[in-house]
C-alpha cells in the first residue's frame, strides 16, 4: 500500500463528504477509493469512518488522524512547491570555490552585479588554489583555470587567459642572461604549488616550435598574489595569468621576459557536478557570469586597441560577436 496516496484519498473523502465525490475529484473509481480507505484502516487497525447509506462521518480516531494528515499534507505541498520554485527561480545559497587571484580580479566585480540581478540568491565564496572535490565538500560551482579535475564534472568554457613570465628589472640586472627558455635553468623561479605541471613551463617559439623548460627555485606557494609580490621585489622569475601580472607591469615593478616566445593560453571553466537536474541558481549564475566575462573581455580589447579601431574600424562582425581572441584575459 502506498501510504501517502492512501492518506490523500482519505482526506479527500472527508473534504468532499462522500466516496463518490472523492472518486470524481481524484478521477478514479468509487471502488478504488473505498479500497484505499479500507487498506488504510487495516494498516492502522482502527476504524476511521462511520458509513451509512446517506452519509459518512469521522470516528474519534478518524477525526484525530484527519487533522494530523491534513496538516502534514499541506506542509508537504508547501515543501514541494518551494523546491519546485527553486528549480525555476535562482534562490538559496550558491557555494562557489575559486582562486584568490581570479576572485579579486573577476568574481568580486561580477558579484556586485549578480547581487542586483538575483536578489534572492546568497553567495558563499571559498578562496583556494587547490582543486576541491565539489561533491565531497558541498560546492555548487568552481571557477577554474586549466585542467578541470574529475572527468565526471561538467565544464563550460567561459574565457581564456594567457600566462606571462615576468621578473623585476633589479633581478634581471643581477641575474644571468635570459634570452631563450633553456636559460631558465640558471634562474631562481617562483613556483605556484597548484600548477598541474609544476616546474615545467611551455613556450612556442618564433618558429612555431614547442619549447619546454624545467625550472626550479627556492620559493613556492599556493598563493599567486604572494609569488607575484616576491617577483616584484626581485626574488625571481614568475609565470602567472596576465590578469595577476598586469597591474605590476603597468606600474613598472616587473617586465616581461622571453617576450618573443608565445606563452600558454589556458581555458577558464565554470565547473559543476552534474548536468542532470541542474539547479536554477547554478544555471542562472553560470549564464550570467559567462556573459559578464565576454563583455569584460570585449571591453578590455577595445581599450587596448583603441588606436587601431579608430584607424581601421571595429574588429567585430556585423552581429557584434567578438572572435575567440577577444576572450583572452
Amino acid at each position: 500500500m502506498d501510504r501517502l496516496e492512501a492518506m490523500r484519498v482519505f482526506c479527500t473523502v472527508v473534504d468532499t463528504g462522500s466516496f463518490a465525490a472523492a472518486a470524481e475529484r481524484l478521477n478514479v473509481s468509487t471502488s478504488a477509493v473505498s479500497r484505499w480507505v479500507a487498506q488504510l484502516e487495516s494498516h492502522l487497525q482502527a476504524r476511521l469512518l462511520n458509513r451509512t447509506t446517506r452519509r459518512i462521518g469521522l470516528t474519534e480516531s478518524g477525526q484525530a488522524y484527519y487533522e494530523r494528515c491534513a496538516q502534514w499534507l499541506q506542509e508537504l505541498e508547501a515543501i514541494e512547491s518551494a523546491v519546485g520554485e527553486q528549480s525555476l527561480n535562482p534562490q538559496g545559497t550558491l557555494r562557489i570555490t575559486t582562486s584568490v587571484g581570479f576572485a579579486l580580479n573577476y568574481l568580486s566585480p561580477a558579484l556586485a552585479e549578480a547581487r542586483q540581478r538575483f536578489p534572492q540568491l546568497q553567495f558563499h565564496v571559498s578562496l583556494s588554489g587547490r582543486v576541491v572535490d565539489l561533491v565531497e565538500e558541498g560546492f555548487d560551482l568552481a571557477l577554474r583555470i586549466g585542467p578541470v579535475g574529475s572527468q565526471h564534472l561538467v565544464a563550460r568554457e567561459i574565457g581564456q587567459t594567457t600566462l606571462l613570465h615576468v621578473a623585476s628589472p633589479d633581478y634581471l640586472a643581477a641575474a644571468p642572461p635570459l634570452q631563450a627558455p633553456a636559460d631558465l635553468a640558471a634562474h631562481d623561479c617562483l613556483l605556484y604549488e597548484h600548477d598541474t605541471d609544476r616546474g615545467l613551463w611551455r613556450f612556442t617559439g618564433p618558429d612555431g616550435q614547442l619549447h619546454e623548460a624545467r625550472v626550479s627555485g627556492t620559493v613556492q606557494s599556493d598563493n599567486s598574489e604572494f609569488l607575484m609580490e616576491m617577483a616584484a621585489r626581485g626574488q625571481g622569475v614568475f609565470s602567472t595569468p596576465c590578469y595577476i601580472a598586469r597591474p605590476h607591469l603597468e606600474a613598472g615593478r616587473v617586465v616581461r621576459v622571453l617576450a618573443d616566445y608565445e606563452s600558454e593560453r589556458l581555458p577558464i571553466y565554470a565547473v559543476y557536478p552534474n548536468r542532470k537536474h541542474l539547479s536554477a541558481k547554478v544555471r542562472a549564475f553560470v549564464a550570467f557570469f559567462s556573459e559578464w566575462m565576454r563583455e569584460r573581455a570585449a571591453r578590455q580589447w577595445r581599450e587596448e586597441n583603441r588606436e587601431e579601431m579608430t584607424a581601421y574600424g571595429r574588429a567585430v562582425d556585423r552581429d557584434g560577436v567578438f572572435s575567440d581572441s577577444v576572450r583572452s584575459f
